[in-house]
């Protein structure tokens, strides 16, 4: 894969890597750990976001291969879709090699899951892959989080899909990285003026760009310098038409709707066809790589009943799928901004559309948020992660040194519109 041989020798030993697997086997998959779940006497509600309710020290795995360094995991209170209470976890890796910079990287995996097994904090602690896909990915952000780990950076790994994995929930995903940030400081016992940075890439830009969005509203003490964002779902119905009967990237459609579904607590029973049914349940508990390519063509017309097949004019659909556009939130990004995404077929990266980037970039300058925006041409999903990823150590470097940002607003279109689909007129 690109993204190794791109990383590869930008790394350096921070980590000291052992070749075989923990002697006591992987850990307990999340959805059957009680460390997941909360147990106090205090009502979750009454608990402030960011809060952290536990802490475990677990040997830290990285690309699958075991170390012997120690990560803590907290468990800790943050907000759902809905703005309910609810719990999840993050990973706190501290460089072993080097002068510690007091400086946090939140890492935001691309790890697109629907099943416990997905779970950054599980992987991290030694959870087996399963399959090569989902293992290949492991290797490429072990490689990544260990780069900036070499830079003297504390990393802190959230599972911003929460505890009921709503893969592609925009607002829980952005709460889950705040309130993981949040949690960071409170365990190393660092204050609020600590310098912070997001990274992320498609499924963990979804989380970066949400974070920057609702952080001055939810999270205004939170000193975030700069937020790397690439392959960035920006409209959820855009990218919907723009993979619909592709022969690779169709096969997310169920999972994508049932991790909207979870958020959202919408039983999909009464929409999905009986084909649309076999499909939603199969992908129910399976990391988002794994699927790719499994059913060619794939339609959503073909998941829903008849009466629901233009699903872009079903009441309860619409009103998500707007709920998940991003620059929609009130208020907008106030740390600088890079932005990069493919564009290999003229409309986009094969799974998110590069106008639609280029429209969300062009309004958060006119907001007055300084971005730097780079579509990478003939690039695909893939190759532009691999052309991305590198360039975020620099980027991130530059915004804890407090170095000025050159952003490029004014080369920056209007790109595509993201307006809110209409209401249904029925």
């Amino acid at each position: 894969m690109a993204t190794r041989i791109l990383l590869a020798p930008l790394l350096v030993a921070a980590v000291a890597m052992s070749s075989t697997a923990g002697a006591s086997g992987p850990p307990v998959t999340p959805d059957h750990d009680p460390f997941y779940t909360y147990t106090g006497s205090i009502p979750l509600k009454q608990i402030p976001p960011g809060t952290v309710l536990k802490q475990r020290s677990v040997k830290l795995a990285l690309g699958g291969r075991s170390t012997p360094v120690n990560a803590q995991q907290l468990l800790y209170r943050t907000t759902g879709q809905l703005g309910q209470p609810t719990v999840t976890v993050t990973t706190v890796i501290k460089p072993t090699s080097g002068p510690l910079k007091p400086h946090i990287v939140e890492y935001l995996s691309f790890y697109d899951g629907l099943g416990a097994q997905c779970d950054p904090s599980y992987t991290l602690a030694g959870g087996s892959e399963t399959d090569s896909a989902t293992q290949q990915q492991a290797e490429e952000e072990g490689m990544l989080i260990n780069w900036y780990l070499s830079m003297g950076w504390i990393v802190t790994v959230p599972d911003f899909e929460g505890t009921r994995l709503a893969w592609m929930a925009g607002k829980e995903s952005g709460y889950g990285a705040l309130d993981g940030i949040r949690a960071t400081e409170s365990y190393l016992n660092v204050g609020p003026a600590t310098k912070v940075a997001l990274s992320g890439y498609s499924g963990g830009a979804l989380a970066a760009d949400w974070a920057s969005e609702l952080a001055p509203a939810y999270a205004p003490t939170l000193n975030i310098v700069g937020v790397a964002e690439g392959g960035i779902p920006v409209h959820h119905a855009h990218a919907f038409n723009y993979i619909n009967g592709d022969k690779v990237n169709s096969s997310t459609m169920p999972g994508w709707l049932l991790g909207l579904a979870r958020a959202y607590h919408l039983d999909l029973t009464p929409y999905l066809s009986a084909y649309g049914a076999q499909l939603v349940n199969a992908e129910s508990t399976q990391c988002i790589t794994s699927v790719f390519g499994d059913y060619p063509g794939l339609t959503y017309q073909k998941l829903m009943k008849p009466q629901y097949q233009d699903l872009f004019k079903v009441p309860v659909f619409v009103r998500i799928f707007n709920d998940q556009i991003m620059g929609s939130a009130p208020g907008h990004p106030t740390a600088p901004l890079f932005m990069g995404v493919g564009n290999s077929d003229g409309t986009g990266d094969g799974v998110m559309r590069a106008d639609d980037v280029e429209a969300l970039a062009y309004q958060y300058c006119h907001q007055g948020v300084k971005v730097k925006f780079q579509e990478y041409r003939r690039a695909n999903h893939q190759v532009a992660a691999a052309l991305f990823e590198p360039q975020t150590g620099p980027f991130l470097r530059d915004r804890f040194a407090g170095l000025p940002f050159r952003d490029n607003c004014a080369s920056i279109g209007p790109g595509n519109s993201i307006a809110p689909l209409p209401p249904p007129s029925y």
